[in-house]
């Protein structure tokens, strides 16, 4: 765990250059694709729309393209059984989104938020089944978590224990029915910064391919609210980041939470993100050293479009959140962002916040090490985020 920012430059000699990595690598496996059990149709236009394959990769091209197949029956099943209904479902007006960059404490306060049962969300196997979770919520849900769990008891990028059940970042849905998705960058490296681009800033995204994007992600949210039981949802999405605008013609009154962390920690983490990933997603290969580069411009991005639109969303509709703050105090947290965003329950949904926070108290995030190199990266290309939600910044000393 990194320290305090106070601390930091107390404690900065042992700090170092590489991260700690998880205990013991696993393998990687070609099932572990975010892609397996999504839309045959979208990852086709996927890979019409992107560079070529290196062929190292075939055979998880292959086994993608024969799962998203083989899952079209449970697929066509969920339409003539739930069509209807996802078609009529009603998305509550006002959803509650989760913003911010990845590994900034997005996960850990969409499971806090999900604690009250008041508030619907999108789970690990809506989003990684989009096209048939509602068909295959019992026998076929249980039958991957079990071999899934099996393999994996924790998520890899931070030691969460995974569930199915579990909410979800709704990137991951949008990604196994569209192919304008963030998560798309970690199949194709090679063509990462355009497809950031046009999926996450819909910067050269024609109109006809956006308007497509939101009817896609409006039916995703409406089975979300069908699987919910029409409950008000709760949305986590990083990539959401860089979309208020879009998201604010769907829902006017959206409400937005914004979580930041300490930019020295959040760079580290999510260096450690993609090198986790990377190997059980990539298509093509790709030069290690790209690899920061994404890292560093990805945020960039993101973050300053965050910063220009940010005004977009109506007074008493954003509430920004201190990771530090959340981990330190998490209830004071939760009852300002219910009282900021004037959501009601809090009261109600109190002894489940306490019951969770007491659940993952000897919980242990990775320990990463910062050395002046880093420093320096930082330093330069996220100089706008200390000003903007006051970070101390450090100075190497070399």
């Amino acid at each position: 765990m990194l320290l305090p920012d106070t601390a930091i430059r107390k404690n900065r000699r042992a700090l170092h250059s590489q991260e700690k990595r998880l205990p013991k690598a696993r393998r990687p496996s070609n099932a572990e694709h975010p892609m397996t059990l999504g839309s045959f149709r979208s990852w086709l236009r996927l890979l019409l729309g992107t560079g070529p394959i290196d062929w190292i990769y075939l055979p998880r091209l292959l086994f993608v393209c024969t799962t998203t197949l083989a899952t079209g029956p449970l697929k066509l099943w969920e339409q003539v059984r739930y069509g209807r209904s996802v078609r009529e479902a009603a998305v509550h007006p006002a959803p509650i989104f989760i913003i911010g960059h990845w590994r900034s404490g997005t996960t850990h306060l969409h499971n806090l938020l999900c604690q009250d049962r008041n508030l619907g969300y999108l789970s690990t196997f809506q989003a990684m089944a989009p096209g048939f979770c509602l068909v295959g919520d019992r026998a076929i849900k249980h039958f991957i978590a079990r071999k899934a769990q099996a393999r994996y008891p924790t998520r890899l990028i931070d030691n969460i224990p995974l569930s199915f059940d579990a909410p979800q970042e709704d990137e991951f849905a949008l990604a196994n029915v569209t192919p304008h998705a963030f998560i798309h960058t970690f199949s194709f490296p090679r063509q990462a910064e355009a497809l950031f681009a046009r999926a996450v800033l819909f910067d050269k995204l024609s109109s006809e391919a956006r308007s497509k994007w939101i009817a896609t992600y409006e039916k995703l949210l409406r089975k979300a609210t069908v699987a919910a039981g029409g409950k008000r949802l709760v949305i986590k999405n990083c990539a959401h980041s860089a979309r208020i605008e879009t998201l604010l013609e769907l829902f006017p009154n959206a409400k937005f939470i914004h979580i930041h962390r300490n930019p020295y920690e959040v760079f580290l983490s999510t260096l450690h993100m993609h090198r986790t990933v990377l190997p059980r997603s990539q298509l093509q290969k790709i030069e290690p050293e790209r690899i920061e580069t994404h890292v560093l411009c990805f945020y960039r991005h993101l973050m300053r479009r965050f910063l220009a639109d940010r005004s977009r969303i109506p007074s008493g509709n954003l509430v920004e959140v201190r990771f530090k703050d959340l981990e330190t105090s998490p209830l004071m947290e939760l009852r300002r962002v219910y009282n900021q965003l004037g959501l009601p329950g809090f009261g109600a949904a109190e002894t489940d916040f306490r019951a969770y926070i007491d659940s993952v108290s000897d919980y242990r995030k990775n320990s990463y090490r910062l050395d002046d190199e880093v420093i320096r990266k930082v330093n330069r290309n996220w100089a706008f985020s200390f000003e903007a939600w006051n970070y101390d910044r450090l100075e190497p000393q070399a």
